[in-house]
């Protein structure tokens, strides 16, 4: 019972093996391509790798950056809309430091108070007082004289009506009384010439600084709100109410690097087309003359004819596809711009990658 028991399954695995292999020679037809791949369409043509980017005269985007270091407190622009340049993009947090700059105004106003006042010297009422005490030290002095020629008279008529111990308490007296009036004249002098030309001049310079230390402060609020260097439009902004930025950027969770804060084009009815022609291929370039291109959309069959604007004469490390300066690479590429009107109907966006055909 046992061997037949085996006799059978070997049997029915005989049937499957053969039915396994049956279905499998059977050859599915492949599948259509979505879309068909780019072909060039220059028999001696070079192939690039192109990214779309807004029309600009030199360089590329607008990328803005802040100055300071702070908090986004305001984002007052949004993505695709039209600015103006000088236009409010985004506001930081800008608290400790308007609390810096009133401290500092508040100190240069103190200084330009205290040097008005040493211009303003002598103070009428101080001068009052100093020739007041003059007065009151010629009369003391007077006084003192009348009464050591008294004890000098009658001293000199008899010498018993008057100690010589009182005479020369007299005499001292009389030299204190006009060693005092000297000095009410100095003080009185001293009051009327007013404040020393050096103690202007020092106050003057603290004022100064002072001012220009509030200056600087002023200045430097105003870069907590970030403003549009040219006219264009907001085609991204990488940061929320919230997030640090700094002069480095606004950090990228995704990539783990700083990103502009703010990046402005132009208006998309113009678009340039930046590509990227590897070192061996630069030799076959045409001529500026005679350059003509092609692009392929990618994931569609579009092809849209380019018009050459200029070869950036630079060959450079291609880093481009991540933008980060710690990617390492071995290729080299020389940039070449074209140029295209935004077909109608057509989305096409900078940023985006497309293949482009150079031939001449």
């Amino acid at each position: 019972m046992r061997h037949k028991l085996l006799f059978i399954l070997s049997v029915l695995g005989i049937l499957a093996g053969c039915v396994a292999a049956y279905f499998s020679r059977i050859q599915r037809p492949a599948l259509a391509p979505a879309f068909d791949p780019p072909a060039n369409p220059y028999a001696q043509g070079i192939y690039a790798e192109g990214i779309v980017e807004s029309a600009q005269s030199s360089g590329a985007n607008v990328n803005v950056y802040p100055e300071v270091a702070g908090t986004v407190k305001e984002i007052l622009v949004a993505e695709g809309q039209k600015v103006q340049k000088g236009a409010p993009l985004l506001k930081l947090d800008d608290s400790i430091q308007k609390a810096t700059a009133a401290q500092l105004e508040s100190q240069s106003q103190a200084a330009q108070a205290l040097l008005e006042e040493l211009e303003a010297q002598p103070r009428k009422e101080n001068l009052e007082v100093a020739e007041s005490q003059l007065v009151a030290a010629e009369a003391n002095w007077k006084m003192v004289e009348d009464e050591r020629n008294k004890q000098q008279a009658a001293y000199e008529m008899d010498p018993g009506a008057v100690s010589k111990d009182a005479l020369d308490s007299a005499v001292n007296a009389e030299a204190v009384a006009k060693k005092n009036l000297e000095v009410a004249q100095r003080q009185r002098d001293l009051t009327k010439a007013g404040a020393w030309v050096y103690d202007i001049r020092n106050q003057e310079r603290q004022q100064n600084a002072l001012h220009k230390a509030y200056l600087a402060a002023n200045a430097l609020l105003g870069k907590y709100t970030l403003v549009a260097a040219a006219d264009g439009v907001v085609l991204s902004i990488n940061t929320i109410v919230g997030a640090y930025v700094s002069p480095q950027g606004a950090y990228d969770t995704y990539t783990q690097g700083y990103a502009p804060v703010v990046i402005l084009g132009t208006p998309q009815a113009t678009l340039h087309v930046r590509c990227y022609v590897d070192e061996i291929l630069v030799p076959r370039l045409p001529a500026a003359s005679k350059i003509k291109a092609q692009m392929s959309i990618r994931g569609s069959g579009q092809k849209v004819p380019l018009e050459f604007v200029r070869v950036q004469p630079l060959v450079s490390p291609k880093i481009q596809l991540s933008d980060q300066r710690q990617e390492r690479v071995d290729v080299r590429v020389l940039p070449v711009v074209f140029k295209l009107m935004n077909p109608a109907g057509l989305n096409l966006y900078p940023g985006e990658l497309v293949d482009v055909f150079i031939g001449e």
